[in-house]
């Protein structure tokens, strides 16, 4: 007898040898029964046999063929419909005690995948997205700050975030720079599109500032001076996105006005924000040499925030895309276009599904990718802080997702290695650039700025030593100076006296600007050793009498 499987499938040759076998009415019935079994699961396949079998015995009796057809009908309907109703049954059976509660219907928990998801989308993201985008400096060579920002927004607007729901702070003196070569336009990647078109100009100029940015942060219009007024008015189900690149220090991060931010007044506002109610979760992206040390035993694990950053608390981060490395930007650029961590994280929110990659598989990218493949070649440590729980959640609730990136996998592209640059030695990649294609009329004042620039760094590199010297002895007074404190323990455990001695040092010896700011371990370092303030004027006076005076005097205002 042929295969039934070679039968079920209706082949010609099948057919023909039923024919010849048992005669025409056997022909008839395979196909009758082939029709039906077809919507059948394997299972049933036999049941043609047995049929087949009952014909031969019965001298194959058309009469009793339709008889035994319908009696195959019957079963498979009725096994059918008893499944249906034990899965009923049972799905019910769990949602009550001891399946009291069942009912006709289907159960909620038996639908299709896309069904699942759909309804999954929908319970995560009830509440609305909100995000905060800061740019931290001013000045054209320090174009890939503000690029970064402007990248973040097109990554958000596509990801179908509002603009409503987008507040960006940046000085907004890059795009139409007269050392910009495409005026207008500002780009993040050396092939990439202009990602300055459309960004909001929430806060810019003079009203980027710490004060705004911690009012905007916890919803307080009557607290912000200047620029749109737009604020986080966030509701309890509510997720916030945090971005925020620009130079760094321990403990410190930069604004184009001063004072610069302190980590503690940070976190301070971070936990007002939590006990407020006013958000479900916060994701912290930041940008800047050691960004560690901003979370670094002081962000809480239990705020529901959690945090990722360029670089440890002891190490600098880097600018990419940057004269004289690989790759390059188009050669009518004199400065780095973007920063190693920010563009790690934004190129690979483009070429991921960020429905299906979370927040975990993307800080192991970005931090590989960063880290140059963890050969730390010119890379940094990107680090995490905070409440680590949120990490399997999907990127798509931050940032929103761009319906053009469906098809694209979760976390698979390989992405080549970024020639990076010490954030602190961009600017002076920059200043060299500047001069190699400037006139020659124009050339002895920008290497006049050079090495006005390479002196204030040799002055406070010297200052540093000195102090330590006279503070602590010429054997330890680098070591102590310089030391840094085990993981998990704060910068600094006098946040006040840290902030005062900084104010005191930059009052005798100039402004620290934004290479100087490396220096602020030293400072945290003195308040730690528990020194008297009356000893370290002394020493500050000691070392810098005289020396508050030029393009880097303070004129009375300090940086933090």
């Amino acid at each position: 007898m042929p295969n039934p499987m070679y039968c079920y499938n209706g082949s010609k040759n099948c057919r023909s040898h039923l024919a010849s076998t048992y005669g025409s009415r056997a022909t008839s019935l395979h196909v009758l029964s082939s029709h039906f079994a077809c919507r059948m699961t394997s299972f049933y396949i036999p049941l043609n046999q047995v049929l087949l079998q009952a014909v031969k015995h019965l001298r194959y009796s058309r009469y009793l063929a339709i008889q035994l057809t319908m009696v195959s009908r019957i079963i498979c309907f009725t096994l059918v419909l008893v499944t249906v109703v034990a899965l009923s049954y049972g799905a019910a059976g769990r949602g009550g005690s001891g399946g009291q509660n069942w009912r006709w219907g289907w159960d909620p928990l038996i639908r299709s995948p896309v069904d699942a998801e759909e309804e999954v989308d929908e319970q995560m993201t009830n509440g609305t997205r909100w995000a905060v985008l800061v740019a931290g400096s001013k000045g054209y060579g320090n174009y890939r700050h503000q690029a970064d920002v402007c990248h973040a927004y097109q990554v958000l607007k596509k990801g179908g975030v509002k603009d409503e729901n987008i507040i960006v702070f940046m000085y907004d003196d890059i795009a139409t720079s007269d050392m910009n070569p495409r005026t207008g336009i500002i780009i993040n990647n050396p092939k990439g599109e202009d990602v300055y078109a459309g960004v909001p100009k929430d806060y810019t100029g003079k009203n980027v500032t710490v004060d705004n940015l911690f009012a905007v942060l916890l919803g307080d219009k009557s607290a912000v001076k200047g620029g749109s007024g737009k604020v986080v008015d966030s509701k309890p189900e509510d997720r916030i996105f945090l971005f925020y690149s620009d130079h760094g220090g321990p403990g410190v991060l930069g604004m184009p006005n001063e004072p610069h931010l302190v980590a503690k007044d940070l976190v301070d506002v971070l936990k007002k924000k939590h006990a407020m109610g006013t958000y479900k979760e916060m994701v912290i992206y930041l940008e800047a040499c050691e960004s560690g040390s901003i979370f670094e035993g002081i962000l809480p694990e239990d705020l529901n925030i959690y945090a990722t950053t360029a670089s440890g608390a002891q190490e600098n981060s880097y600018g990419t895309y940057c004269p004289g490395t690989e790759p390059s930007p188009p050669p009518e650029y004199i400065t780095c276009l973007g920063d190693l961590y920010s563009v790690a994280w934004m190129e690979d929110s483009e070429t991921h599904n960020l429905k299906k990659e979370s927040l975990e598989q993307q800080f192991n990218k970005v931090k590989e990718r960063t880290s140059n493949s963890n050969t730390y070649n010119s890379g940094s440590h990107v680090m995490e802080y905070g409440s680590k729980d949120i990490k399997p959640e999907k990127v798509y609730l931050y940032l929103g997702f761009d319906p053009a990136t469906v098809n694209l996998p979760a976390n698979q592209i390989h992405f080549d290695k970024l020639d990076g640059v010490n954030q602190r030695d961009a600017d002076l990649i920059f200043l060299w650039q500047r001069y190699k294609k400037s006139s020659e009329s124009r050339r002895p004042a920008i290497l006049r700025e050079i090495t006005e620039t390479l002196t204030h760094r040799g002055h406070l590199d010297s200052s540093i030593d000195m102090i330590g010297v006279l503070l602590f002895g010429p054997q330890n007074g680098r070591s102590i100076l310089h030391s840094a404190r085990a993981p998990g323990l704060p910068l600094v455990d006098d946040w006040e006296c840290f902030k005062s001695t900084a104010r005191l040092f930059e009052k005798h010896c100039g402004l620290l600007t934004q290479y100087g700011m490396k220096h602020m371990r030293a400072f945290a370092n003195i308040c730690n050793s528990s020194v008297e303030k009356s000893k370290v004027e002394e020493v500050f006076i000691a070392t810098c009498g005289g020396k508050n005076i030029g393009p880097y005097s303070t004129f009375g205002a300090y940086s933090v």
